[in-house]
């Protein structure tokens, strides 16, 4: 047993002189994630602020500036366009000006104070699905307050009290504010978790049989098992390096904090670990140069990961296939485990069969690769 320790030792020693000496590799290491964690805190970002709109308003009375000045007050929106022509309209909308125009007819204020229906219109630009999905529903969000603002005012000045049948008051949990950095949080770190685990891991491997080093290796004292953990605890220790920085700085930067257990983030990163390394160990298995390790690698990790886990777009709003299409990447039962753990505090009732299913993906990887060195020592 000692002597086993001792040999992984020694490859871990030579791993680590390996990374010091690669500058390159260590550098995309090492600012990547920086990298990624400010692109995606700050630059992909699906909230929804500081609209431009543009205001026709036909009406120019005291109620149309109020609601104007009321609209503005929400933060939400502010005037970048004031339009004075029909014409107008399709030119403020087409050089992106403002992303929606309110017309306000000339009969506005007139029929509100004749006791009728004041009537005004959004026109909105549709080009981005998304984002003029959430500005409508801000728009209507406002215009059911202005309008029950309004009332209530009517109603006091004729000295009558509202009646309200159903009274609604929504409460958001966990993210109170709304904000995608939050969600976006938990999958990044999966994203550069399985990345780092499973490029760098099947390069290291990999590089052994370019160099013709790994024949040294099988006829040294060295177990293959014993190769495989020297190889990926460097690799290992700077995955969990990584997720600690991501985690400092989501709480300094964005204000993510983990409400639940560290323990059981703890053990949720060991087996997403485990799972990004065997398939690193898959790649490298299969592969016989650094340069199509990489291509695999980066195929089998990041594409995954950014699209079939989950990590920018819902997976229940996908095709059934694509949810079925999901289960080949280990960052979705990840992102899972790590949303319910940082952002809602759950415990493991909430997501054990995400870690279950973590470790049969660490296994299955593990012995496809042990079944393919097989194959190819027999052909040999």
């Amino acid at each position: 047993m000692k002597e086993s320790l001792n040999r992984v030792k020694i490859i871990v020693v030579k791993e680590f002189r390996h990374l010091f000496r690669d500058v390159r590799m260590l550098a995309v290491l090492t600012f990547f994630p920086v990298f990624l964690l400010l692109m995606f805190g700050y630059a992909v970002n699906f909230d929804v602020d500081k609209v431009p709109i543009g205001v026709y308003d036909n009406d120019k009375s005291e109620l149309s500036r109020d609601l104007r000045s009321a609209l503005t007050a929400s933060g939400y929106f502010y005037e970048s366009v004031q339009i004075n022509s029909d014409e107008e309209i399709f030119a403020v909308i087409n050089s992106n000006k403002a992303k929606c125009v309110i017309v306000l007819h000339e009969n506005f204020s007139k029929d509100y104070y004749r006791g009728g229906e004041a009537s005004l219109q959004y026109i909105i630009n549709g080009t981005d699905g998304n984002s003029a999905g959430i500005i409508q529903n801000y728009l209507t969000s406002f215009t059911a307050g202005y309008s029950n603002r309004l009332r209530s005012e009517m109603l006091e000045a004729n000295g009558l009290t509202e009646y309200i049948p159903v009274d609604f008051r929504p409460i958001f949990w966990y993210n109170p504010e709304l904000k995608s950095t939050k969600f976006l949080i938990p999958g990044l770190m999966a994203m550069i978790l399985i990345m780092i685990c499973v490029i760098t891991v099947a390069l290291s491997i990999v590089r052994e049989k370019e160099r013709g080093t790994i024949e040294q290796l099988d006829v040294s004292p060295v177990l293959s098992y014993e190769l495989l953990i020297g190889k990926t605890i460097p690799y290992i220790l700077l995955s969990f390096l990584s997720g600690i920085f991501i985690l400092l700085a989501g709480f300094v930067l964005f204000s993510v904090e983990v409400k639940g257990s560290y323990t059981l983030l703890f053990i949720s990163t060991i087996l997403f670990i485990s799972a990004s390394t065997s398939l690193g160990i898959f790649v490298s298995v299969i592969s016989d140069t650094q340069q199509v390790a990489f291509s695999i690698a980066t195929f089998a990790s990041m594409l995954p990961a950014v699209l079939l886990s989950g990590f920018i777009f819902p997976l229940e709003s996908t095709p059934a296939a694509v949810q079925v299409l999901s289960f080949i990447t280990p960052a979705k039962y990840y992102i899972i485990t790590l949303r319910a753990i940082i952002l809602r505090g759950a415990g493991i009732s909430a997501f054990w069969e995400q870690l279950l299913l973590l470790i049969a993906y660490t296994s299955l990887f593990l012995i496809l690769a042990d079944l393919v060195t097989k194959r190819k020592a027999m052909k040999q």
